[in-house]
């Protein structure tokens, strides 16, 4: 009977003990408040506090992904376009996410969503369409600045999908082939103006060359009675027979002189 009390004592103070006991995570930090002020962050592993006493708010060091929904956008000519976005951040001091801000986690949503607004509304349709590099480093710049006082870290903001409407992509559609269409016929104009220099320098050779034409005319008849089986009939320049015509007209006067 005499150690009932001391028995009560003990089981009273084991509760009390387990009742304090916390186990942080290896991507946990723990944010310790005594009496309602600040105590220290807790490292990860087992951790015992005072029940009642002490407070301990548990806060990850993962990365975070997190969308960032769509958002009406006018761009600065005057579209309308709906942008949406993923941002990648990070918590790098748990006493700073937990104090200085009431939810760290909508709080940098809530930014995420104005900062979009602001900087797509500021470029026109074809810089964000093209330029989006440029637009994602702009919004990582600002969120992380915006941020830095809460201890998050923004390490990437990703455009996702800026959505058009539909004359506006009936529009660019036709823009874009238009532009393909006028390259064609720049490739088309280019082979042409190639083709009649070679012509150029084809007919002056010729000119020169009295035989070469003769030698492609044959050539051709080559070519032509090679790829087709028909008979087919060619009128003959006079010019290629006028050599064999002077010859024999040359033997034939001979022939007489020698007959007188």
């Amino acid at each position: 009977m005499g150690l009932s009390p001391l028995i009560i004592l003990v089981g009273i103070l084991g509760l009390i003990g387990a009742a304090g006991v916390r186990v942080l995570q290896e991507y946990e930090r723990g944010v310790l408040f005594r009496f309602g002020r600040y105590g220290g962050v807790k490292e990860a592993g087992i951790r015992w506090i005072i029940p009642m006493v002490d407070r301990l708010v548990r806060v990850s060091l993962r990365e975070i992904v997190m969308d960032v929904p769509p958002q009406e956008v006018i761009t600065r000519d005057n579209v309308s376009v709906k942008v949406n976005a993923v941002i990648y951040f990070r918590v790098l001091h748990p006493e700073k996410a937990v104090i200085q801000v009431e939810n760290y986690l909508y709080g940098t949503s809530q930014l995420s969503q104005t900062t979009l607004r602001s900087i797509c509304g500021q470029a026109e349709l074809d810089e964000l369409l093209a330029e989006r590099e440029s637009i994602n480093r702009q919004l990582q710049e600002i969120i992380d600045l915006q941020t830095e006082p809460w201890g998050v870290k923004v390490r990437a903001v990703e455009l996702k999908q800026i959505d058009l409407p539909s004359d506006m992509q009936r529009a660019m559609a036709k823009q874009a082939e238009a532009e393909r269409e006028k390259r064609s016929k720049i490739i088309h104009a280019e082979g042409e103006a190639q083709a009649a220099v070679r012509l150029r320098e084809a007919a002056e050779i010729l000119a020169v060359e009295p035989a070469a034409l003769q030698l492609r005319y044959l050539q051709t008849l080559s070519d032509i009675a090679t790829e087709n089986s028909s008979t087919t009939i060619f009128p003959i320049p006079i010019d290629i027979l006028k050599p064999l015509y002077d010859m024999q007209r040359k033997k034939d006067a001979d022939s007489g002189e020698g007959n007188g």
